[in-house]
């Protein structure tokens, strides 16, 4: 269970424990040095330095993304906006909040799209929630699908995770057929559920937990820390 920064940091990078500890009382003014590697990806926290490439694949995937997402607003694409994106992410870091990731190719570099559990609670839930989202021009290849699995392995057993959930629209068919792929079961239904491009709207209710995910042949992500 993650209760302070201290159990926070030997969950997250406990070969690097002291150097972690110090960047929290520093205030963190940068990312956490973690990296997560499968076959064909690398996931790690964003960073200043990813601007550009996040607002071009954000901009040139728009019409691809903005149906399935809240609504952007309009100076989406600013290095101020993203600036203030990445210091919500850190602090959420932090403070165990949430955990955002980029996805990048391996062999090219390319920033392909972002992972992120949201929401984190503690004590007796131990739950947090799952988004994600890919470039178009991604899409349809089976990345989210071993991203998703690397993070789902990150949250159940780095950071102490028993369930983690996600929602998704009806009629948002491939996303509900991933979580099915990693192992979700369907669970529920609820109305206006989220505000997802100006409407409320229904969403389909997802869950997993940490028993069920030990049941799958699941790969486990290489996790490394320090720089890349």
């Amino acid at each position: 269970m993650i209760g302070s920064r201290r159990d926070w940091a030997d969950a997250v990078l406990p070969d690097a424990k002291d150097r972690l500890i110090g960047l929290l009382r520093a205030g963190m003014v940068t990312a956490p040095q973690l990296r997560l590697d499968t076959q064909r990806l690398y996931l790690r926290p964003p960073r200043m330095k990813d601007w550009k490439a996040w607002a071009g694949i954000r901009q040139t995937s728009r019409a691809f993304l903005t149906p399935w997402e809240p609504t952007w607003p309009t100076d989406a694409f600013s290095r101020r906006t993203f600036m203030r994106r990445l210091r919500r992410q850190i602090a959420d870091w932090r403070a165990d909040r949430g955990y955002a990731l980029l996805i990048f190719d391996r062999s090219t570099e390319d920033l392909m799209g972002g992972v992120n559990l949201t929401a984190v609670r503690r004590g007796v839930a131990q739950v947090a929630s799952l988004g994600y989202w890919v470039g178009e021009a991604f899409a349809n290849r089976g990345i989210m699908t071993e991203a998703v699995k690397a993070v789902l392995t990150f949250g159940f057993r780095q950071i102490g995770l028993h369930r983690i959930e996600a929602a998704c629209l009806p009629h948002n068919e491939p996303s509900q057929r991933l979580l099915t792929r990693v192992g979700f079961s369907e669970e529920g239904f609820a109305r206006n559920y989220l505000r997802i491009n100006g409407q409320w709207q229904d969403h389909v209710l997802f869950g997993l937990v940490r028993e069920d995910f030990d049941r799958f042949d699941q790969p486990h992500p290489v996790i490394s820390t320090g720089d890349d």
